[in-house]
């Protein structure tokens, strides 16, 4: 397999999908927008949120490590992400990856494939589910 090389710099960069990339898609029973975080293992990091299937594209940057100021992912600062998963209520997740090959061969893997090409973001591919939080 071609492993992007570990470690480097701690930062969002668009098209990690194009490599080997580790994949998590997040959104609510009751919302049509959803988040997609892309991972690999030089600590590169995405984080984008959509309006609906494929629609209204933007890359959410002010993800910070935890206690370092840093942007990053390594440990997600909660001050985002526990109000974005706590506004959603119940919640379904795809998990993905994209596996490149030395030779560049790229093959799609998921806990679920939907009908045709690989299509991550179709939400048939996300069947895991995020039980909401009970009220305190």
């Amino acid at each position: 397999m071609n492993w992007p090389e570990i470690g480097g710099p701690v930062e969002h960069t668009d098209g990690l999908w194009k490599h080997t990339c580790f994949e998590a898609f997040v959104h609510s029973v009751d919302e049509l927008r959803y988040f997609e975080f892309n991972f690999t293992t030089s600590l590169q990091w995405a984080v984008y949120q959509f309006d609906s299937y494929r629609v209204g594209m933007r890359k959410l940057e002010n993800v910070e490590t935890w206690g370092t100021g840093q942007p990053g992912l390594g440990k997600a600062n909660a001050n985002f992400l526990v109000p974005v998963l706590a506004a959603m209520c119940e919640c379904r997740l795809g998990l993905s990856a994209v596996i490149e090959e030395i030779d560049g061969t790229k093959s799609y893997w998921a806990l679920a494939h939907a009908p045709g090409p690989p299509d991550f973001h179709n939400r048939d591919c996300f069947i895991a589910t995020l039980p909401a939080p009970d009220a305190p």
